[in-house]
């Protein structure tokens, strides 16, 4: 009668596997390393009666070492363990034996059936077995085949008998892959830990770690911590405003409403809005709405989910949680908890599995109203071709699991029912208000089925409180406006949650191993876990990632070139510090200040220089000048809020042509004219520099027209043109050189509609398609797109008569 070894991942497993396979008749006895089992039963193999043995391994066979000398710290230059230093397979625990145990029972065998974990890790185990297992088997006549691979992703019965029947061969290059990332580990780490370890500690007396590892997922992982500690060290807190309003709605009840404009940052134009509203009598109704919305049940879980919550919600760190799961999984508890998929297979008994729940106690009656109701197909995730989602493969109870693993479990039961659950529907309704000139609005939603929040019931909507049956025009009386002062807050450090999220993101670690990177930062005293699970970088950690920040490039580089303090020639002070901040001028050209040790992008491909000392009144940045040339634009910036856009409706990149703000000097508020005649989203904007060749540009295409030569000043003028509501221009010309009839100076008209203007406009880079073009054979007589009228609804981008109504139109 033939032999066939059989060798599962861990002990456990081979026992749940050998109980399943030879349906409990079987023998067992302790290995010679004591630590493995051997199950031996009779069954049939490939058509003949065969005498099978199951037994296991405890992990990795083999880990990949340096050879002697190499291993000695004080003896080589970590340099030579990048190329240099030969390695070798050690195995991975000497003292359980696990080559000697592998071929005292593979001798004489002639067919081996490989049960390991089915993931890169498994494959390469496959073949450390394979290694101290071949020499010792029979040997194969007429090319028999003797080595097979079991491919499964749960313990039952079903998935079990399945890869028997359905045996393949081990993935060869899958294995060799987990090779080359054990040897880049090896290398990489190891090099830089000796080298990190031996030059701090001959350094400085106080260092609190007896170890400064370095690894190639450890190190960026504890760089995503440090970042955020940078955010929260270097977080300047902003003071901003905002209007709270209350109308009531009967005797004893009163609604709170949301201001539309959310929060302003400058305080004189938040009491201006406050004025505007605070003397009002009734909050008129203004629109309302009632609309059925959806909330989206839970793709199917992977492991990054399950250790995402496991950590926020469920209070375990994940390398704790990723051994709970393994557990799970060994016992028959749970599918294979390593996996990135979340799209369950066509063929997948997903009914098989939700009716192994149908008598729990917490969710027995969910269970039985959906399998009578039809389930709903779970959403169509991502398919990564590993294993199936985490689901529950046979009933438990908390008596039974106890503790984190029953928490473990029960959160992977109940997202495995969600997800075959209906969604959740509710009602959102919405009633939009005016106060004065201001709008605010409420909102309440109302639960129509509660789908999949009926087993997450954390996940369900929040109940609010229902808002009054009114309609367009209804008015309530207000009850208090008020203004409340508020700081912008810095963000917190990391949780664990959030880093897994991180690591998934850019690549860092798999599934398997992203516990093992946060617990090595954790061990290694370069960060602590604080409450709420959220990682805080020791003042090693920090020290590290910033010295990492500093090295190698850096020093490369300023061999050959000149550090940015030392380049370049003051131009305009910083609004922080007050010093001078260099212009350099070599392209991408920018601005540095090097006491801030800030670099800000200015406009490319003109020139800059100081625009008259003047001061940005949002941050006290010197503004400059940018010119394309004496027959283009020019238009002055901020520094700092062309870097970051202080604005809402404003991108980065934007100079003073269109910054929105509402009573600078600079602004378009202040020196916007209309709508431009070539493009749909440009405004004309008067360059106030120019004089005394004036031009009015587009601040979006290139649309430039020059207008009103010799004149001594032209100013936007808060009145609007009466055809097409541009801003009229006042002009004072020089009396010498007046075009105006009578020897007049002074004109005000609209620079589209005026026809004293009209003669005194040359439009340059634009179709002629306007009155304005002076000229030529495309000339048209009618006035066409070039009347600047406005959209229906669409606010004039100059500047409205007054403070009040200026502010009020920018923030409209």
């Amino acid at each position: 009668m033939k032999t066939v070894l059989m060798v599962a991942e861990k002990p456990s497993l081979a026992q749940s596997i050998a109980k399943i396979l030879s349906r409990g008749s079987l023998s067992s006895h302790k290995g010679l390393n004591g630590a493995c089992s051997v199950h031996e039963y009779t069954g049939t193999f490939a058509g003949q009666p065969v005498r099978f043995k199951m037994t296991s391994v405890c992990g990795h066979v083999m880990t990949l070492d340096f050879l002697g000398k190499y291993n000695k710290w004080d003896k080589v230059d970590p340099a030579e363990l990048f190329s240099q230093a030969p390695t070798e397979k050690k195995e991975a625990n000497p003292k359980l034996n696990m080559v000697k145990f592998l071929q005292v029972e593979g001798r004489g065998c002639d067919y081996i059936v490989l049960w390991l974990d089915c993931d890169k890790e498994g494959e390469n185990i496959c073949f450390e077995v394979l290694d101290a297992v071949l020499p010792v088997m029979n040997k194969a006549y007429g090319g028999e085949k003797t080595v097979f691979r079991a491919r499964f992703s749960s313990i039952t019965d079903t998935d079990i008998c399945n890869a028997m029947a359905c045996l393949g061969e081990p993935d060869h290059n899958e294995a060799l892959s987990v090779d080359a990332r054990q040897e880049l580990d090896l290398r990489i780490g190891c090099a830089f830990t000796r080298f990190q370890t031996k030059y701090f500690q001959g350094k400085y007396g106080d260092l609190d770690s007896s170890l400064i590892s370095f690894g190639p997922c450890q190190t960026p992982t504890l760089g995503f911590c440090v970042e955020r500690h940078d955010k929260i060290q270097s977080f300047k807190p902003e003071t901003y405003w905002v209007l709270q309003a209350k109308v009531n709605t009967d005797k004893d009840r009163s609604l709170l409403l949301d201001w539309d404009r959310v929060r302003v940052f400058d305080r004189e134009i938040a009491q201006m809005f406050l004025n505007m509203t605070k003397l009002e009598k009734e909050a008129q109704v203004e629109a309302t709405s009632r609309k059925e919305k959806a909330k989206q049940r839970p793709l199917a879980l992977n492991t990054v989910e399950m250790l995402r919550v496991a950590s926020s919600s469920l209070g375990m760190g994940p390398q704790h949680a990723m051994q709970t799961a393994e557990r799970l999984y060994t016992q028959g508890y749970i599918s294979y908890p390593r996996t990135e998929t979340t799209h369950y297979p066509e063929n997948f008994d997903l009914k098989g599995s939700l009716r192994q729940q149908a008598n729990h106690p917490y969710w027995a009656d969910t269970v039985k109203r959906l399998l009578a109701e039809g389930i709903n197909r779970p959403r169509r995730g991502h398919d990564a071709g590993d294993h199936p989602p985490i689901t529950p493969m046979k009933s438990a109870t908390e008596a039974e699991l106890g503790g984190d693993a029953w928490r473990l479990y029960e959160y992977i039961t109940r997202h495995f029912i969600a997800t075959v659950s209906h969604d959740c529907k509710y009602l959102q309704s919405t009633i939009s208000f005016r106060i004065g000139p201001e709008l605010f609005t409420c909102s309440g939603k109302t639960v129509l089925s509660p789908g999949f929040t009926e087993i997450m019931p954390w996940q369900s909507v929040p109940l609010e409180e229902s808002l009054p049956t009114c309609q367009r025009g209804d008015t309530f009386p207000v009850g208090e406006v008020k203004m409340l002062e508020k700081q912008t807050s810095p963000p917190d450090y990391l949780t664990e949650a959030e880093l897994i999220t991180l690591m998934e993101k850019h690549g860092i670690g798999t599934d398997a191993s992203i516990p093992v990177h946060i617990n090595n930062i954790c061990q290694r005293n370069y960060v602590t876990v604080e409450s709420g699970r959220r990682l805080k970088p020791t003042n090693l950690g920090i020290v590290l990632v910033h010295g990492y920040y500093k090295i190698g490039m850096d020093e490369l580089m300023e061999v050959s070139f000149s550090p940015l303090a030392a380049t370049g020639k003051p131009l305009s002070r910083c609004g922080k510090c007050h010093r001078f901040m260099k212009y350099i001028q070599a392209k991408p050209s920018r601005l540095h200040c090097s006491h801030c040790d800030e670099t800000y992008t200015l406009p490319q491909n003109g020139t800059i220089k100081l625009y008259k000392e003047l001061r940005c009144p949002l941050d006290d940045f010197e503004l400059v000048l940018w010119s394309s040339g004496s027959r283009g634009k020019s238009y002055p910036l901020c520094p700092y809020c062309y870097n970051h856009p202080p604005f809402r409706d404003m991108k980065k990149g934007m100079g003073c042509n269109e910054c929105t703000h509402p009573s600078c000097q600079h602004s378009l508020s202040m020196l916007g004219i209309g709508q431009c005649v070539e493009c749909e989203s440009g405004v004309l904007v008067l360059d106030p520099t120019s004089g005394p060749k004036w031009k009015v540009a587009c601040n979006k295409c290139s649309v430039v027209a020059h207008c009103f030569e010799n004149a001594h000043r032209v100013r936007v003028s808060a009145d609007t043109c009466s055809v097409c509501e541009a801003a009229l221009l006042d002009v004072d010309f020089n009396k010498a050189k007046s075009p105006l009839p009578g020897d007049e100076t002074q004109h005000m008209g609209c620079v589209f509609c005026d026809p004293v203007f009209q003669e005194l406009v040359e439009l340059k880079h634009a179709a002629s398609c306007h009155p304005m073009h002076r000229g030529g054979p495309g000339r048209r007589q009618g006035r066409g797109r070039g009347r600047a009228r406005r959209p229906p609804g669409k606010p004039n981008p100059r500047r409205p008569k007054d403070k009040m109504s200026a502010l009020a139109a920018y923030f409209v």
